[in-house]
């Protein structure tokens, strides 16, 4: 998802940023619940959200309306998407109950169970192959392979790495090569064609050197992987030839000397826009305050001044950011919202890009009550 921020601001003064102000704040739940990941259907017709309760709710992300929601997973939702242009309404999640299942949002019924066979926890899953044939998924710490024409598993890893599989990602673009990341700190590239296995597939390896928590692709030709680990570093990979080219140990020192906030105590995802070639790692406070900080990844590096924040929204650590831009296609009741944010309070919150009126604004649903505060979860279990 490509994110675009209107008019940043300057980012030589570290008082001078974009404050975003709230449209709609929503409860997700009446429970002890937190949301996971927030995802967008094709044209943004459509928020899935998965909770701490097993559970994918689907709302919409124009007025935050709910629309139902998706039950089926005995453990903790590991990561959500949905399916590209040719079946927009269907929606795929992988669990530590060793499942991945398909969902039609239309009527929220499951239309497609596969299972590791062993209920070894699936953590990621990417679509991808030489012929957009292949789902692979990082099952503890093997990559299972499955010909999703005819649901049958066809391949599995299993020397590659030694400690759960945190992410899998088919390259964009080159759709037989992934790029698999684990908690034993190794990035590992592989070609998928032919049949897959350890000893001829494996084409090269990058040690990043402590537990990996997400990754993802950037630059004109996807060639660059951005790596954020469970202890708060950054690191910016060439992946094509294994080279690092920057390292931000003290990435979140760094994040916080250039901001007159909080401190930042974790990062919660990286965005990088295309029109303009800029990357943005996004830090976190506990009391639920987001900026997002330019990343100079050329020549000395630096994290720099953020160029907008979000404040005001949640009251606890932040666990995804969904941007929305009005630049790509989505439809027009979305035009103006900078995106939608989830988290450890239970709250679903979107943020309008603009000065409108309604900027500041905040709107709880009155159907839902909010929660007391509650004691603060780690973030990092499960991954």
């Amino acid at each position: 998802m490509e994110m675009d921020i209107d008019d940043p601001a300057t980012t030589n003064n570290s008082n001078s940023f974009k404050r975003l102000g709230i449209k709609n704040s929503i409860q997700t739940n009446f429970g002890d619940d937190y949301v996971f990941q927030i995802v967008s259907s094709q044209g943004n017709s459509s928020l899935a959200v998965s909770l701490s309760t097993n559970t994918v709710k689907l709302y919409s992300p124009g007025t935050g309306q709910y629309l139902g929601e998706c039950k089926g997973h005995s453990k903790t939702i590991n990561q959500i998407s949905f399916s590209g242009p040719s079946t927009p309404h269907i929606l795929h999640s992988c669990s530590s109950d060793g499942t991945i299942r398909s969902w039609d949002t239309r009527t929220f019924k499951q239309v497609c169970l596969l299972s590791s066979g062993s209920s070894q926890e699936i953590f990621s899953f990417s679509f991808g192959g030489t012929n957009d044939n292949l789902l692979a998924s990082g099952c503890q710490s093997q990559i299972l392979f499955w010909d999703w024409r005819n649901r049958k598993q066809v391949a599995c890893l299993e020397e590659s790495h030694m400690d759960d599989v945190t992410q899998v990602h088919f390259v964009p673009g080159q759709g037989n090569k992934l790029i698999s990341a684990s908690v034993d700190g190794l990035i590992c590239i592989f070609n998928t064609d032919g049949d897959i296995n350890d000893d001829d597939h494996l084409e090269s390896v990058m040690n990043v050197g402590t537990s990996i928590g997400k990754v993802g692709f950037f630059g004109e030709m996807n060639q660059k992987l951005w790596c954020l680990t469970h202890i708060e570093t950054l690191s910016i990979w060439d992946w094509r030839n294994g080279r690092n080219e920057a390292n931000f140990e003290d990435a979140r020192s760094s994040a916080s000397d250039n901001w007159t906030l909080d401190h930042v105590d974790y990062f919660v995802d990286c965005h990088y826009s295309a029109v303009n070639d800029r990357l943005w790692v996004i830090g976190g406070t506990n009391a639920g305050t987001l900026g997002y900080f330019p990343v100079n990844y050329k020549g000395v590096g630096a994290i720099c001044s953020p160029e907008a924040t979000l404040e005001g929204g949640h009251t606890g650590v932040v666990r995804t950011v969904l941007p929305i831009s009005s630049l790509h296609g989505g439809p027009l009741h979305t035009r103006g919202i900078f995106g939608w944010t989830g988290g450890e309070d239970g709250r679903l919150c979107c943020w309008l890009s603009d000065e409108s009126s309604e900027t500041k604004h905040s709107w709880i649903s009155s159907s839902l009550v909010m929660k007391s505060p509650r004691t603060h979860k780690n973030r990092h279990h499960p991954y």
